[in-house]
């Protein structure tokens, strides 16, 4: 898996580029600035526009080794386009990962270094993650909203790197969840993702430059999930429900 460009060209939400392979209904692009999803976060909206159209994207799919953009039509498509993220729906997803990101720092730092067991993004800006949290108090994970704004309001940076998968696994705290870490680089290399002197650990997703872009978030629930797992919902403050 190489490097993806949206990635290395967070901020690039059009971009000229050429058809490679094409179907009816589907297209493999030379370079995509779509996120195509995983990790818990939705995969991006967005358009195809060519010289006699635009179409807009349902979706994406791995098959064949190669990424396929699909298509909302079965045309059938060739030469160069223009792939558009649509940036208010791209905004809103990289604001709910950077803070589901504050989020899983603290309760890893205030919890005794509880993993991550599940994690949603949802289109309506809220957010949860499942926490192994067997003996939590549930007020103090209700608390944690205060912090989190604290941390989006100093404006704290979030940069990325990348480091050989084996040295990313020895690393005590880089890999927070229970499930597999995000797929290495054609060159063996994690992504690890840094917010300024609060969190380091690895991440395949998009997320703001720095924390201050975000809205301030509100602890919507917390929910029981079995004897071992503790639910927080979060939700973008006059964007989601009961904000």
């Amino acid at each position: 898996m190489s490097r993806s460009f949206y990635h290395d060209h967070p901020e690039t939400l059009s971009l000229e580029t050429e058809i490679i392979e094409a179907q009816p209904g589907r297209i493999a692009l030379a370079q995509s600035p779509f996120f195509p999803g995983g990790g818990g976060q939705l995969a991006d909206r967005g358009t195809i526009r060519w010289a006699d159209g635009e179409i807009q994207i349902q979706g994406f799919e791995s098959w064949a080794g190669r990424q396929w953009v699909l298509l909302a039509e079965p045309v059938v498509l060739a030469g160069r386009v223009d792939a558009i993220v649509d940036p208010v729906f791209r905004q809103m997803m990289r604001e709910l990962h950077t803070d589901t990101h504050l989020l899983n720092a603290l309760v890893y730092q205030m919890f005794d270094g509880a993993l991550v067991t599940g994690v949603q993004m949802n289109d309506d800006g809220t957010a949860r993650m499942d926490f192994d949290l067997p003996d939590a108090d549930n007020e103090r994970l209700r608390e944690l909203d205060a912090p989190i704004n604290a941390a989006i309001r100093q404006d704290l940076a979030v940069t990325d790197s990348y480091m050989p998968l084996d040295a990313a696994l020895d690393e005590h705290g880089l890999i927070r969840t229970r499930s597999a870490a995000p797929p290495p680089t054609a060159d063996g290399k994690i992504r690890i993702v840094e917010i300024a002197g609060l969190d380091r650990q690895a991440c395949g997703g998009t997320h703001l430059v720095s924390t201050g872009h975000s809205r301030p978030i509100k602890v919507l629930k917390i929910d029981n999930k079995g004897r071992h797992n503790r639910r927080v919902k979060i939700g973008l403050v006059g964007l989601a429900p009961g904000t």
